[in-house]
């Protein structure tokens, strides 16, 4: 076997090393569906406090306007590390641990001022959760390698999928039996459970050491290092590509986002009901779905995956603006769920091996920068056009962009390689 020091410098994984990986991605993912479970109750417990619209809408705007400020500079300083599990699991736990906190306020202040008190503890923990955005690509595909990476994840967001929507209906039943805010208290202050797993388990991956940064890359200035990172865009390498494909596609996702909602609920006068039935139609696929697509990946390779899921996807915004009955739409958002899934997978792989190898982290952050701004701007020029144009034409717009995206994923040819597609090892 192999020893630890020669894997890092480039040999096969070790066996235990790599099923100890494993064990710990799937155990941190459990983890993560916890609280990500208990994160969708944010917004809701403010608005229950008496915030505003605005207040509520900074949960959303806040990370990706971080996001665009840091991505390049944390990339940047990751880029620098030895090692870069450690800078996955630490600010991952930051992150977790802010709920306990915003569960612990309203014992000592006002409603009022535990409303701007948790806005204050989420804009600061989008600093460390932009670090978390980067490396959780670089990270989870050092874990297992190009061959087995796909097939990792599949199971891993299968497992955060389950575990979410169970921690969703767990969290429903209870609140509605206890007082508030302290039912919302409880739960918060409860999540320590699942961030404690997550940070436990995340701290047990072991990952190749980066390689050390080019002599002059050290040396550049913040400034000179930013325009070479955007100067990458420019360059026809399947990089660039990829992230211009992706930055029009999310475009087109993020813009109709927030109109889903607001269509059933204003234009078709869907219940409550409905919505959840909705909800949990689109997430409950996922358990089958990411299994589905590795298997095809895995014999046909990303690009026919990917180009099913891009033109998919287009259905999703388009059907929902042309349906004038709320029945269908769970079949669309089974849809959605479906293809999504597939979107995923295949947009992590080619994000990995697209970007050079030495250069992974910074790569990664100029990827996420693109998504921030997308996941910034897009919404509001969506929920813009429901008020000037109303709902319908705006989601036939969403629809239109991500039909651009989904172009150009195909004419830039993204994904496309001259190798054959990889034996995904899956034992």
């Amino acid at each position: 076997m192999p020893t630890l020091s020669r894997w890092r410098t480039g040999h096969a994984q070790p066996a235990d090393i790599q099923k100890q990986n494993e064990r710990s991605v799937l155990i941190d993912g459990l983890g993560v569906g916890i609280v990500t479970g208990v994160s969708t109750f944010l917004s809701v417990f403010l608005t229950r406090l008496g915030a505003s619209p605005f207040l509520v809408g900074l949960l959303t705007a806040l990370p990706a306007l971080t996001g665009m400020l840091l991505a390049i500079p944390a990339g940047r300083f990751l880029e620098r590390q030895r090692n870069m599990a450690p800078w996955y699991s630490w600010p991952r736990a930051m992150v977790q641990g802010s709920f306990v906190l915003m569960g612990l306020i309203p014992f000592f202040v006002s409603q009022q001022i535990t409303v701007y008190a948790v806005i204050v503890i989420w804009a600061l923990v989008t600093i460390p959760q932009t670090i978390v955005n980067i490396t959780f690509t670089v990270v989870m595909g050092a874990v297992a390698g190009p061959r087995r990476r796909q097939y990792l994840m599949s199971r891993r967001w299968s497992v955060l999928g389950a575990t979410t929507a169970i921690t969703v209906a767990a969290i429903g039943a209870f609140l509605d039996n206890v007082p508030f805010p302290l039912n919302y208290q409880i739960v918060f202050i409860a999540s320590f459970v699942g961030g404690a797993l997550s940070f436990f388990f995340s701290r047990r991956l072991t990952i190749p050491d980066n390689p050390p940064p080019q002599r002059d890359v050290v040396q550049q200035s913040l400034s000179a290092y930013l325009s070479d990172m955007l100067a990458v865009l420019r360059e026809p390498s399947p990089f660039s590509r990829f992230v211009i494909s992706a930055f029009v596609f999310n475009l087109g996702m993020m813009m109709a986002l927030p109109l889903f909602p607001l269509y059933w609920v204003r234009q078709l006068n869907a219940s409550d009901f409905w919505i959840g039935l909705i909800n949990t139609t689109n997430n409950g696929v996922l358990l089958v779905a990411y299994f589905i697509w590795t298997a095809l990946t895995r014999r046909k390779g990303n690009v026919l995956a990917l180009r099913i899921c891009v033109f998919g996807l287009v259905l999703y915004p388009l059907l929902t603006a042309l349906t004038p009955r709320v029945e269908p739409l769970v079949f669309y958002a089974a849809l959605a769920g479906i293809f999504g899934a597939g979107l995923n997978l295949v947009l992590f792989d080619i994000s990995l091996s697209t970007a050079p190898p030495e250069r992974t982290a910074a790569y990664i952050a100029l990827y996420q920068l693109t998504t921030y701004i997308a996941t910034l701007v897009a919404p509001l020029v969506g929920t813009l056009l429901a008020d000037l144009f109303g709902y319908t034409p705006a989601l036939l717009t969403g629809a239109a962009f991500r039909l651009a995206g989904a172009i150009l994923f195909v004419w830039l040819g993204v994904g496309v390689t001259s190798e054959r597609p990889r034996a995904v090892q899956t034992a």
